[in-house]
This record gives structure tokens, sequence and C-alpha cells, in this order.
């Protein structure tokens, strides 16, 4: 496996945009790697946008970015389009487009563009529609569908890591307790499977779908 570092070489701090259809997506899809960038000593700045959320669900996504950003720099964004609507809803272009001129990013976390739930497929359109020349990696969200690819990107997350990012899911996401799939074996299932795939030192990696990448 070649390692490739995220670091900037200017003294200034990584932009991330992490973007999620809904409040816990981001956190599911790609937790352990924020925490892993959060820690890193790099200091980046997080730009969290979430499109939909009930209230209950708003709450939620404002605690889980405080977690999971720790002692970073990040903005919290919540949008109020309708749960499973999406693609319906021709306001959700216009609103990438906002985002476009107000944040430039180094990296952007999204969802893959194979997600069954068309919510999830939208976003990842819309993010490679509108971010056309940026460093995008598409997350994998666990669910009923049985829809889990074959990512090509991987993150090796130290166990404590894996554990952490489970927490803060099961602590923070009280909305989503009662659903059979919102369980701590399967999260930690999940990544450790990926720390399988890349031969990961730890067991546990978050695995992610990179369509394209320059290495300088």
């Amino acid at each position: 496996m070649l390692p490739f570092d995220l670091g900037k070489n200017n003294g200034e701090n990584l932009e991330v945009l992490c973007i999620g259809a809904h409040s816990d997506d981001i956190e599911i899809g790609c937790g352990g790697t924020l925490l892993h960038l959060a820690s890193s000593g790099q200091k980046p700045r997080f730009h969290w946008v979430v499109l939909s959320a009930c209230e209950e669900r708003r709450a939620e996504a404002a605690k889980a970015a405080k977690l999971f950003a720790g002692e970073c720099e990040r903005q919290v964004e919540i949008a109020n389009f309708r749960d499973g609507f999406l693609p319906y809803a021709a306001e959700v272009k216009d609103f990438f487009e906002a985002l476009k001129s107000r944040i430039q990013p180094d990296l952007i976390f999204t969802h893959w563009d194979g997600d069954a739930h068309q919510d999830h497929r939208l976003v990842s359109e819309l993010t490679w529609n509108t971010f056309r020349n940026h460093f995008i990696l598409e997350y994998e969200v666990p669910k009923y569908d049985g829809d889990l690819g074959r990512p090509n990107l991987f993150v090796s997350l130290e166990a404590q890591r894996a554990e952490e990012k489970v927490n803060h899911l099961l602590e923070t996401f009280s909305s989503q307790r009662a659903k059979p799939w919102f369980d701590r074996q399967v999260f930690m299932g999940l990544m450790r499977i990926r720390g399988m795939e890349c031969v990961s030192p730890s067991g546990y990696a978050e695995a992610f779908h990179c369509r394209k990448i320059v290495v300088r």
C-alpha cells in the first residue's frame, strides 16, 4: 500500500468539506477519518453540511460535529430539504452552487454514487458537478439494501479511534437507536472488514471510493 499525505506545506489549515444527505451520514461514513484528521496536528478547518434534518436531528448533527471535530475550527450548516425527496427539489442544485461560492475545500467527503438511497446518490452527483477540480472521497453507509461496493482508498484507524467513532455515534444519534442497523457490531464489523482488506496494523479502517486523484 502506498501512503498518501494530506498535509499542506504552506502552513495553512486543511479545508475539509463534509457533505451528508442526513444528519448521521457523515459520521457513519467517515467519522473515524475525521477524528484522525482532527488529532493529526494539522488542525484542519471543517465545514459540516447536512441537507435534511428535523429539529431533533438538527441538534444531533450539531452535537456530532462538535464531538468529531474536537478542538478544530468548524462551521455547521443544516438545510431544510425534505428527507427522501432530494431528487425532486430543484432548489438543491442552487444550494450546491451557493456552497461553491463560499467554500474552497482541499478535501471533500460525500456519498458514494453507487449508494442505493436516492438522496445519497443525488448528493454525490451534485458534489461532483459542483466541485469539478477537487479531491473528493466518497464514503459508504451500511443499510438494509446490501449496497456496499469495492472501495479503492483506505484510511487505517487505530483501534481506539474506531471505538471512539462508534461511541460518539451511539451517544449522539438517539433518534436512530431503535433501528436494527444502528448497532455497534455493524459499525465495528464494517471497519474490521475494511481493515482486513487494506492490512491495517490495528485491524480497522474506513474505506472510500476515489474516482480521480493526482499525486504531485
